[in-house]
């Protein structure tokens, strides 16, 4: 008897909209020699515990989570990635702030300013 295992390929992290994806695109084609991407992180600061931080990188590291987008890839930290999982991440601009904006499900809470997250 022959078993034969098949693989399906696992859902992102996080969902990108279409705005972040350009947004990637555009942070791509300005990007520093040697960047091969953009990294997304939740490093530990604020008031409330975690913050979103975006970055260019130069090299992969090996449990990070990696996303081809049209306009380059993105990467997810991979200590960071249960913290994103299920998140949406979208690019928001209006006449007074852009800044990449986090639809969370793992946050239980954020501080008033909305720099940092709790989970």
């Amino acid at each position: 008897m022959t078993t034969t295992t098949t693989t399906r390929a696992r859902p992102a992290a996080l969902t990108l909209t279409p705005s972040a994806e350009a947004r990637i695109a555009h942070l791509m084609a300005n990007a520093p020699e040697g960047a091969i991407g953009v990294k997304l992180s939740t490093p530990r600061r604020g008031c409330s515990g975690l913050a979103y931080s975006v970055d260019y990188v130069t090299e992969e590291v090996k449990f990070d989570e990696k996303i081809e987008t049209p306009g380059g890839t993105f990467y997810v930290d991979g200590g960071s990635v249960l913290y994103l999982i299920g998140s949406t991440m979208d690019w928001v601009e209006d006449d007074f702030t852009a800044g990449f904006v986090f639809n969370n499900p793992n946050a239980k809470g954020s501080c008033g300013c909305g720099e940092s997250f709790t989970v």
